[in-house]
Protein backbone atom coordinates (compact mmCIF):
# COMPACT_ATOMS: atom_id res chain seq x y z
CA UNK A 1 0.00 0.00 0.00
CA UNK A 2 2.83 2.46 0.79
CA UNK A 3 3.87 2.23 -2.99
CA UNK A 4 1.06 3.10 -4.19
CA UNK A 5 0.03 5.95 -1.31
CA UNK A 6 0.37 9.59 -2.15
CA UNK A 7 2.85 10.03 0.53
CA UNK A 8 4.06 13.62 -1.01
CA UNK A 9 0.15 15.01 -1.18
CA UNK A 10 -0.59 13.47 2.34
CA UNK A 11 2.61 15.02 3.92
CA UNK A 12 1.74 18.32 2.55
CA UNK A 13 -1.65 18.29 3.93
CA UNK A 14 -0.96 16.91 7.01
CA UNK A 15 1.95 19.68 7.51
CA UNK A 16 -0.96 22.84 6.56
CA UNK A 17 -2.90 20.91 9.16
CA UNK A 18 -0.12 20.94 12.01
CA UNK A 19 0.13 24.45 11.14
CA UNK A 20 -3.76 25.16 11.27
CA UNK A 21 -4.49 27.84 14.35
CA UNK A 22 -8.42 26.38 14.98
CA UNK A 23 -8.95 27.02 18.54
CA UNK A 24 -10.86 24.13 20.26
CA UNK A 25 -10.62 21.94 17.22
CA UNK A 26 -6.66 22.09 17.43
CA UNK A 27 -7.52 21.26 20.83
CA UNK A 28 -9.84 18.72 20.71
CA UNK A 29 -6.68 17.12 18.49
CA UNK A 30 -4.08 17.35 20.98
CA UNK A 31 -6.11 15.76 23.86
CA UNK A 32 -7.00 13.29 21.40
CA UNK A 33 -3.41 12.22 20.32
CA UNK A 34 -2.07 12.90 24.07
CA UNK A 35 -5.05 10.18 25.20
CA UNK A 36 -3.67 7.69 22.00
CA UNK A 37 0.05 7.48 22.59
CA UNK A 38 0.23 8.29 26.20
CA UNK A 39 2.33 11.06 26.10
CA UNK A 40 3.50 12.50 29.22
CA UNK A 41 2.72 15.80 29.30
CA UNK A 42 4.17 15.58 32.97
CA UNK A 43 7.31 16.01 31.65
CA UNK A 44 6.41 19.53 29.13
CA UNK A 45 7.57 22.77 30.14
CA UNK A 46 3.93 23.65 29.43
CA UNK A 47 1.58 20.86 30.80
CA UNK A 48 -1.67 23.17 30.00
CA UNK A 49 -2.71 21.52 26.91
CA UNK A 50 -5.40 24.38 25.82
CA UNK A 51 -2.42 26.61 25.47
CA UNK A 52 -1.14 25.25 22.15
CA UNK A 53 -2.50 27.35 19.52
CA UNK A 54 -1.06 24.50 16.96
CA UNK A 55 -0.63 20.95 16.89
CA UNK A 56 3.23 21.51 15.87
CA UNK A 57 3.60 24.11 19.35
CA UNK A 58 2.56 20.93 20.84
CA UNK A 59 4.33 18.57 18.95
CA UNK A 60 8.07 20.40 19.41
CA UNK A 61 6.99 21.20 23.09
CA UNK A 62 10.45 21.51 24.96
CA UNK A 63 10.70 19.54 28.18
CA UNK A 64 11.43 20.65 31.80
CA UNK A 65 14.42 21.44 32.62
CA UNK A 66 15.21 18.14 34.84
CA UNK A 67 13.13 16.12 32.62
CA UNK A 68 16.68 14.73 31.19
CA UNK A 69 19.39 14.74 33.14
CA UNK A 70 22.43 14.17 31.09
CA UNK A 71 24.31 11.17 31.26
CA UNK A 72 28.71 11.53 32.10
CA UNK A 73 29.93 9.57 29.61
CA UNK A 74 31.56 10.60 26.39
CA UNK A 75 28.65 9.94 23.83
CA UNK A 76 24.81 10.53 24.62
CA UNK A 77 21.42 9.75 22.57
CA UNK A 78 20.30 12.70 20.92
CA UNK A 79 17.08 11.87 21.39
CA UNK A 80 13.92 9.98 22.78
CA UNK A 81 12.96 6.79 21.29
CA UNK A 82 14.03 3.10 20.55
CA UNK A 83 16.76 1.78 18.93
CA UNK A 84 15.86 -0.33 15.89
CA UNK A 85 19.25 -1.12 14.87
CA UNK A 86 23.18 -0.32 15.93
CA UNK A 87 26.55 -2.04 15.77
CA UNK A 88 29.41 -2.47 12.81
CA UNK A 89 29.54 -0.87 9.46
CA UNK A 90 29.89 -3.48 7.16
CA UNK A 91 33.40 -1.53 4.99
CA UNK A 92 30.78 0.99 3.33
CA UNK A 93 27.16 -1.31 4.26
CA UNK A 94 24.60 -0.60 6.89
CA UNK A 95 22.40 -3.14 8.59
CA UNK A 96 18.71 -2.08 8.29
CA UNK A 97 16.62 -5.24 8.90
CA UNK A 98 17.05 -8.76 8.01
CA UNK A 99 18.08 -8.81 4.49
CA UNK A 100 18.16 -5.54 3.84
CA UNK A 101 21.56 -2.83 3.66
CA UNK A 102 22.38 -0.04 2.25
CA UNK A 103 25.58 2.11 1.60
CA UNK A 104 26.57 4.83 3.57
CA UNK A 105 27.16 7.03 0.29
CA UNK A 106 23.21 6.55 -0.96
CA UNK A 107 22.46 7.51 2.98
CA UNK A 108 24.05 10.69 3.10
CA UNK A 109 23.01 12.03 -0.95
CA UNK A 110 26.18 11.07 -3.07
CA UNK A 111 29.36 12.19 -1.20
CA UNK A 112 31.46 9.57 -1.78
CA UNK A 113 34.49 11.18 0.02
CA UNK A 114 32.58 12.07 3.11
CA UNK A 115 31.41 8.33 3.14
CA UNK A 116 34.47 7.19 2.97
CA UNK A 117 35.59 8.52 6.53
CA UNK A 118 32.85 6.39 8.30
CA UNK A 119 33.56 3.16 6.47
CA UNK A 120 33.76 0.16 9.38
CA UNK A 121 32.87 2.86 11.45
CA UNK A 122 29.84 2.36 13.75
CA UNK A 123 26.13 2.96 13.13
CA UNK A 124 22.83 3.56 15.21
CA UNK A 125 19.34 4.21 13.92
CA UNK A 126 16.94 5.50 16.77
CA UNK A 127 12.94 5.51 15.63
CA UNK A 128 10.98 8.25 17.62
CA UNK A 129 7.63 7.39 18.20
CA UNK A 130 4.50 9.51 17.94
CA UNK A 131 4.47 10.28 22.35
CA UNK A 132 8.68 10.87 22.48
CA UNK A 133 9.80 14.62 22.56
CA UNK A 134 10.71 15.27 19.14
CA UNK A 135 13.62 17.78 19.77
CA UNK A 136 16.84 16.69 19.00
CA UNK A 137 20.68 17.05 20.71
CA UNK A 138 24.04 16.31 20.22
CA UNK A 139 25.52 13.36 21.52
CA UNK A 140 29.03 15.06 21.90
CA UNK A 141 30.49 18.97 21.50
CA UNK A 142 30.73 19.39 17.68
CA UNK A 143 30.98 22.15 15.36
CA UNK A 144 29.29 22.07 11.93
CA UNK A 145 30.81 21.37 8.81
CA UNK A 146 28.15 20.87 6.20
CA UNK A 147 24.09 20.05 5.83
CA UNK A 148 22.76 18.54 3.19
CA UNK A 149 19.18 18.03 2.02
CA UNK A 150 18.49 15.02 -0.09
CA UNK A 151 15.06 14.94 -1.81
CA UNK A 152 13.12 11.30 -1.78
CA UNK A 153 10.40 9.37 -0.78
CA UNK A 154 8.12 9.64 2.55
CA UNK A 155 7.46 5.82 3.43
CA UNK A 156 6.90 5.32 7.07
CA UNK A 157 9.77 4.30 8.60
CA UNK A 158 8.32 2.10 11.68
CA UNK A 159 10.08 -1.23 12.24
CA UNK A 160 7.54 -3.16 10.03
CA UNK A 161 7.90 -0.68 7.18
CA UNK A 162 12.34 -1.02 7.79
CA UNK A 163 11.69 -4.54 7.39
CA UNK A 164 9.42 -4.26 3.98
CA UNK A 165 11.18 -1.75 2.20
CA UNK A 166 14.89 -1.99 0.64
CA UNK A 167 17.48 0.68 1.21
CA UNK A 168 14.53 2.96 3.48
CA UNK A 169 16.60 5.06 5.18
CA UNK A 170 18.80 5.96 2.36
CA UNK A 171 15.24 6.59 -0.16
CA UNK A 172 13.39 8.80 2.23
CA UNK A 173 13.63 12.73 1.96
CA UNK A 174 16.27 13.38 4.61
CA UNK A 175 18.80 16.02 6.14
CA UNK A 176 22.26 15.24 6.70
CA UNK A 177 24.53 17.06 9.46
CA UNK A 178 27.89 16.38 9.50
CA UNK A 179 30.17 17.42 12.85
CA UNK A 180 33.72 17.68 13.44
CA UNK A 181 34.60 16.92 17.31
CA UNK A 182 38.12 17.78 18.45
CA UNK A 183 37.92 14.72 20.80
CA UNK A 184 36.01 11.82 18.62
CA UNK A 185 36.78 13.03 14.94
CA UNK A 186 33.99 13.25 12.46
CA UNK A 187 30.26 11.77 12.99
CA UNK A 188 26.89 12.21 11.03
CA UNK A 189 23.69 13.29 11.99
CA UNK A 190 20.72 12.23 9.76
CA UNK A 191 17.21 13.01 10.22
CA UNK A 192 15.32 11.37 8.28
CA UNK A 193 11.54 11.87 7.03
CA UNK A 194 8.55 9.88 7.02
CA UNK A 195 4.79 9.95 5.83
CA UNK A 196 3.44 13.13 7.20
CA UNK A 197 6.50 14.52 8.51
CA UNK A 198 5.29 18.03 7.74
CA UNK A 199 9.30 19.28 8.17
CA UNK A 200 12.43 19.22 9.64
CA UNK A 201 14.32 22.42 11.05
CA UNK A 202 18.28 22.83 12.66
CA UNK A 203 18.97 26.00 14.98
CA UNK A 204 21.37 26.83 12.58
CA UNK A 205 19.16 26.98 9.46
CA UNK A 206 18.68 31.02 7.92
CA UNK A 207 14.87 29.99 7.31
CA UNK A 208 11.85 30.88 9.45
CA UNK A 209 12.27 28.78 12.75
CA UNK A 210 15.03 26.75 10.66
CA UNK A 211 12.77 24.92 8.78
CA UNK A 212 14.38 23.02 5.89
CA UNK A 213 11.37 21.65 4.35
CA UNK A 214 9.45 23.02 2.79
CA UNK A 215 9.89 24.18 -0.32
CA UNK A 216 10.60 20.77 -1.13
CA UNK A 217 12.18 21.05 -4.73
CA UNK A 218 13.22 17.82 -5.94
CA UNK A 219 17.20 18.66 -5.72
CA UNK A 220 19.83 18.16 -3.44
CA UNK A 221 20.93 21.04 -1.70
CA UNK A 222 24.26 21.49 0.51
CA UNK A 223 25.50 24.72 3.33
CA UNK A 224 28.70 24.75 3.93
CA UNK A 225 29.94 26.31 7.79
CA UNK A 226 33.74 25.86 7.77
CA UNK A 227 33.70 29.34 7.91
CA UNK A 228 30.86 30.06 10.53
CA UNK A 229 32.36 28.86 13.65
CA UNK A 230 29.15 26.95 14.52
CA UNK A 231 29.83 24.55 17.50
CA UNK A 232 27.07 22.85 19.92
CA UNK A 233 27.55 21.50 23.35
CA UNK A 234 27.02 17.91 24.15
CA UNK A 235 23.51 17.93 24.82
CA UNK A 236 22.40 21.25 22.93
CA UNK A 237 19.71 21.03 20.69
CA UNK A 238 20.29 20.97 17.19
CA UNK A 239 16.91 20.33 15.49
CA UNK A 240 13.45 19.13 15.49
CA UNK A 241 11.14 17.26 13.59
CA UNK A 242 7.97 18.89 12.72
CA UNK A 243 5.95 14.87 13.23
CA UNK A 244 8.46 12.13 14.23
CA UNK A 245 10.67 10.24 12.29
CA UNK A 246 14.24 8.85 12.31
CA UNK A 247 17.70 9.41 13.17
CA UNK A 248 20.56 8.06 11.84
CA UNK A 249 24.09 8.49 13.62
CA UNK A 250 27.70 8.03 12.10
CA UNK A 251 30.99 7.45 13.24
CA UNK A 252 34.18 6.60 12.40
CA UNK A 253 35.99 3.59 13.15
CA UNK A 254 37.91 3.64 16.36
CA UNK A 255 35.46 6.01 17.91
CA UNK A 256 33.31 4.21 19.74
CA UNK A 257 32.45 0.90 21.32
CA UNK A 258 28.81 -0.54 21.91
CA UNK A 259 27.83 -2.24 24.36
CA UNK A 260 27.17 -5.59 23.97
CA UNK A 261 25.48 -6.75 26.86
CA UNK A 262 23.24 -4.24 26.14
CA UNK A 263 19.32 -5.89 26.31
CA UNK A 264 16.62 -4.21 24.24
CA UNK A 265 14.20 -3.88 27.09
CA UNK A 266 16.20 -0.62 28.35
CA UNK A 267 15.56 0.92 24.63
CA UNK A 268 14.24 4.61 26.30
CA UNK A 269 17.47 4.45 28.51
CA UNK A 270 19.76 4.98 24.72
CA UNK A 271 23.14 6.91 26.76
CA UNK A 272 23.76 2.90 28.64
CA UNK A 273 24.26 1.64 24.65
CA UNK A 274 27.63 4.06 24.22
CA UNK A 275 30.92 3.88 25.05
CA UNK A 276 34.34 4.42 24.38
Amino acid sequence: MQYILPKQAITAIAGKLAHYQGGELTTSVIKWFVKRYQVNMAEAANPDITSYTTFNEFFTRPLKIDARPMAQADFICPVDGAISQFGVIEHDQIFQAKGHSYSITALIGGDKALAEKFEDGHFACLYLSPKDYHRIHMPCDGTLKSMTYVPGALFSVNPITAQGVPGLFARNERVVCEFVSEKHGSFIMVLVGATIVGSMATVWHDAENGIINPPRTGKTKTWNYDKKNITLKQGEEMGRFLLGSTVVMLFEKNTLQFNTDWQPAKAIKLGELMGN
